[in-house]
């Protein structure tokens, strides 16, 4: 009987620490219902959650890391920025003219002659910047860089957080959680979005900083400058040509969201070759996975912001040269004191640089326009990924 007794109590006891167990399950399968809507045993699914949590991207990441990014290289392409701006306005057209006069051009029908054409554009290019520095210092070389900083920063940071936010949600809700296998019309549908945003947002700030790298008319003529400050150049700009003023532009800048979009795409595409390429490694016994791996693998990636950049900014080129047109300050006089635009809408502009510069003007500062943002593409995508990782999330 006691041993009976003792069964039966070690038989209660145990079925007690059952039910008790039983209820602790019931529990976590009621935690797991709420979090996912389905309920599945806790500890079946820990690696694939641990992935995904792994893997979601932050949105506030994008924001810090696209802002960062755009700062550092805004810096330190500021000098060819200036250069660049100044080759497209028209005001600097006069100064190639007489370079050009005392350097004329081999005919362009000739193959033989490119080489020597892109060696006379490059030494245009220099000796510019060279006069920049020695008429008006090097503090020069780094005008509108706190208008411009201004602008990148919210411009980079709203850029990359609609697009890599905007990619997140679009994969999310058709389905495609492998970044490796994301179709082209995800990126290209959030390279959009996000361009347009950002052109909408910012480009009060980039007229601003236009204006006043461009503010050399007065200080030609021997008299005070047209703009104190950047806010002066906002005051006057509001008075003169009303809040629509600040929106000069914006036009072209609709028109630069094809670069940004083709920028996106060509660099997401080819950063997918390599992540494929990487897998294969990893998923190789007889490879051995070391740093110069990494090395590919990172090095991979800042060449291919380059090389996207380089590609999409050479194909939509001109919009640039129209953008930098329209934002400029007034330049025709109209009597009596006043002043009128010279360039009134983005189809006039194109037709009015068309007809008075030719092919060429709507390539006028290309050279610099590409020595800045080749590298300043593979500078600011490069911090974006590695400030990413440091955040633990991913692109």
């Amino acid at each position: 009987m006691p041993f009976s007794a003792t069964s039966h109590s070690s038989s209660a006891q145990a079925h007690l620490e059952t039910r008790e167990s039983a209820a602790t399950v019931g529990q976590d399968l009621m935690l797991q219902s709420r979090e996912t809507g389905e309920i599945v045993p806790q500890g079946t699914q820990p690696f694939t959650q641990d992935v995904d949590k792994k893997s979601q991207a932050k949105p506030f990441a994008h924001f810090v890391a696209g802002g960062i990014g755009g700062m550092t290289a805004a810096t330190l392409t500021s000098p060819l920025d200036v250069l660049k701006t100044r080759l497209q306005s028209d005001f600097y057209q006069a100064q190639l003219k007489s370079l050009r006069a005392a350097h004329p051009l081999p005919p362009s029908n000739s193959l033989a002659s490119l080489p020597r054409t892109a060696m006379i554009h490059f030494s245009e290019t220099f000796q510019i910047l060279r006069s920049i520095h020695v008429h008006e210092g090097w503090r020069a070389l780094f005008k509108g860089l706190g208008p411009n900083l201004i602008g990148v920063v919210p411009a980079r940071a709203i850029n990359f957080y609609v697009y890599g936010n905007g990619k997140r949600i679009l994969s999310d809700y058709f389905h495609y959680h492998d970044s490796k296998e994301t179709p082209v019309g995800i990126h290209l549908t959030a390279a959009a979005v996000a361009g347009i945003a950002t052109g909408t947002a910012t480009n009060p700030i980039w007229l601003v900083k236009t204006r006043l790298q461009l503010d050399k008319s007065n200080a030609a003529n021997g008299k005070g400058r047209q703009y104190k400050n950047s806010w002066d150049c906002i005051k006057q700009t509001v008075r003169h040509e009303g809040i629509r003023g600040l929106y000069k532009g914006l036009s072209a800048s609709y028109l630069g969201v094809t670069e940004s979009t083709l920028q996106w795409v060509m660099y997401e595409q080819m950063k997918m070759y390599l992540a494929r390429r990487e897998a294969a490694k990893r998923a190789d016994p007889n490879h051995v996975y070391n740093i110069w791996d990494d090395v590919e693998l990172w090095g991979g990636r800042i060449c291919s912001a380059g090389m996207a950049k380089l590609i999409a900014a050479a194909a939509t080129y001109p919009h640039e040269v129209v953008r930098t047109r329209l934002r400029q300050a007034p330049t025709v006089s109209v009597g009596d004191g006043k002043v009128q635009m010279k360039y009134t809408g983005l189809v006039q502009c194109f037709k009015t640089v068309w007809k008075e510069e030719g092919m060429l003007g709507l390539y006028g500062g290309l050279t610099p326009h590409l020595l800045r943002v080749v590298p300043s593409a593979a500078i600011m995508f490069g911090m974006y990924e590695v400030i990413l990782r440091v955040f633990g999330t991913t692109s």
